[in-house]
């Protein structure tokens, strides 16, 4: 199967490199790389996707009845209210036609200018949380774009609301025209950007086909490598779809298999900061910002600046921090040496997508315990936290002897069911020595720990991987230490200043664990956690069963790193220890060690 395009369109803020039509030899690669896609299923079933028509469908006509109720309420004549309309739009993976089994379903909901956010989060909730079809439903109100979550059929759905300066909106409104922007407040502006910046990227790029089968290969691979997620400093879903784009306009007559080999390559090379635009940056109606780093000041900082095509033009990629860009430019490097091999016949596509090594790559990592007593108070205080992270890495990367902060893309969620304070206690700090509700004697598994007498504590942990930096060669100190004190007192400090935080109920703690201590849920079925990880000379070969970023660190087979974590947080009525009493005697083999990662201020904890 291969993905011809009909002709070349000139595309771009620059002329194509090349208007070559496809090899013989890229027919072949593109035709490989959409079987392996398909053997990694990333395409969806044709029965899932009727069903996501069915939903889509049976939503639009929810949001109609809807605008029709709101339109009454408003005292609005019957005709008027009938022809008040509404509409919904899908963005993101969907509408870009890259979704895969299982995926979410972005979706926007436009009403006119008398139906009011408050009416969408209580009337239009109501309305959906009526239906025996929807399950999982909850809103966000005070998310950066306010969001309806919720499975619909078993679609996960996520719904966005933004009303337009119009008395009613008709079943062929379209959303391009900057004119619609008029009169909105900001937070309808960032609902309404979504939706146009995808509608904009389809317009953009010369062949639909061949991009689309690029994109489902450059998303599957970040998946798989761990470096697809915004919030935590990576890039995100249409961060990775603008960068394709853009390859697919300097190669316009191109496939996919080729596209992606390019894709690498160019994007290893590429000169940061410079921007990557599909167009023009455009000014509009409106007063608002735009991105442009010779007015603002916040903008010339951004790393790796990735613009939307749609006014206003804003950076899909602020979030990147110094350490996030060295794992992505570190990726892109590996990608492209197995896209070149590919090429010659030499690889196979399959190695591109092999799972990424984040829990065996490092010797040390912070361990960051979001808890509560609720689901539901669960649910916002781990986001408010995980949103928060990026914040942390870059106090980390001030640390001196720390080369990067890696953040993993998601956390671990967890529910603990427990019958004395101390093992609540235990579990908010991370020490989980429970067995399953259902195997203790005399509890009920259908009942809650409270119902049994206890206490349920959930909890959302995140990881961070450290890597030191490397010894200078001739180094005469006996060991290197890592001062995270600072840098993790004032994420703490952060974290507790969110005007939601009770800390009756909710906790912070952020510990230091080595590899071969990380708990068994962060491994798939089959693996194993790293007893010891091993380095090697640079340019060596690693000792271990993975590939590190750590080998570039000089090590005797006999040394053994330690952590000291001798500084906590003031907890009343919480006495915990913070060093293993192991630690607290220097043996005569310690004193012989040349070298020492210690690790102070690791252990702080908030309540």
């Amino acid at each position: 199967m291969s993905d011809l395009p009909n002709g070349p369109k000139h595309l771009g803020v620059t002329p194509p490199i090349a208007l070559n039509y496809p090899t013989q030899r890229e027919i072949e690669v593109t035709d490989l790389l959409v079987q392996e896609l398909t053997a990694q299923g990333t395409f969806e079933s044709e029965e899932e996707s009727r069903r996501r028509e069915v939903v889509l469908g049976k939503l639009d006509k929810l949001v109609k009845e809807f605008v029709y109720r709101t339109s009454k309420k408003r005292q609005l004549p019957e005709a008027d209210a009938r022809e008040a309309g509404g509409k919904i739009f899908t963005f993101g993976s969907y509408r870009l036609g890259v979704h895969g089994a299982g995926t979410d379903i972005d979706t926007l909901c436009v009403v006119p200018r008398h139906v009011t956010r408050e009416d969408f989060f209580s009337d239009m909730y109501d309305s959906l949380n009526s239906l025996s079809e929807v399950t999982e439903l909850t809103s966000v109100t005070d998310a950066y774009v306010p969001v309806i979550k919720m499975k619909f059929q078993d679609i996960p759905i996520d719904l966005v609301f933004a009303k337009l300066n119009v008395p009613k909106v008709p079943d062929d409104l379209e959303l391009r025209d900057n004119l619609i922007l008029k009169n909105l407040d900001e937070t309808c502006i960032r609902s309404l950007n979504g939706s146009r910046v995808t509608d904009e990227i389809l317009r953009l790029v010369p062949s639909i086909p061949a991009f689309r089968t690029s994109l489902r290969c450059i998303k599957l691979w970040a998946n798989r490598r761990a470096i697809s997620a915004n919030v935590m400093g990576f890039f995100g879903g249409v961060a990775w779809a603008m960068l394709v784009a853009r390859i697919c306009q300097l190669y316009p007559n191109a496939i996919a298999g080729a596209i992606v080999s390019r894709f690498f390559r160019i994007m290893y090379q590429w000169n940061w900061p410079q921007p990557v635009l599909l167009k023009p940056i455009e000014d509009g109606p409106l007063q608002v910002r735009v991105w442009n780093p010779k007015i603002y000041h916040g903008d010339r900082y951004h790393l790796m600046p990735i613009i939307t095509p749609a006014y206003p033009s804003m950076c899909a990629t602020h979030n990147v921090t110094q350490s996030t860009k060295k794992i992505i430019e570190e990726e892109f490097k590996r990608a492209a040496e197995i896209a070149d091999k590919v090429m010659i016949g030499t690889g196979k596509w399959s190695d591109l997508f092999s799972k990424h090594d984040f829990f065996s790559r490092y010797r040390h990592y912070l361990q960051i315990i979001a808890s509560s007593n609720s689901a539901a108070r669960q649910l916002k205080w781990s986001g408010m936290v995980e949103s928060r992270i990026r914040h942390l890495i870059s106090k980390l990367e001030g640390v001196d002897n720390l080369y990067l902060a890696h953040p993993f893309v998601k956390g671990f969620d967890k529910v603990h069911h427990c019958t004395t304070e101390q093992e609540a206690n235990d579990v908010s700090h991370g020490i989980y020595n429970l067995k399953p509700i259902s195997e203790r004697s005399g509890t009920d598994s259908s009942k809650s720990g409270n119902e049994n007498g206890g206490n349920t504590i959930y909890t959302t942990t995140f990881y961070i991987g450290l890597h030191v930096e490397t010894r200078a060669v001739g180094s005469t100190t006996a060991h290197r230490q890592l001062n995270l004190s600072w840098p993790i007192s004032e994420f703490t400090k952060l974290v507790k200043s969110w005007d939601k935080f009770d800390d009756r109920y909710m906790n912070i703690v952020v510990k230091n664990v080595k590899c071969n201590q990380l708990p068994q849920e962060v491994f798939e079925e089959g693996e194993q956690r790293p007893t010891k990880l091993k380095r090697t000379k640079p340019g060596g070969k690693a000792k271990s069963n993975t590939t590190t970023t750590e080998q570039h660190t000089k090590k005797r087979k006999t040394d053994k790193d330690k952590m000291d974590t001798t500084m906590t947080t003031h907890q009343p009525n919480k006495k915990r220890k913070t060093t293993d009493s192991k630690d607290d005697t220097t043996t005569t083999e310690q004193k012989r060690k040349s070298e020492k990662v210690e690790i102070n201020g690791s252990n702080l904890e908030s309540n």
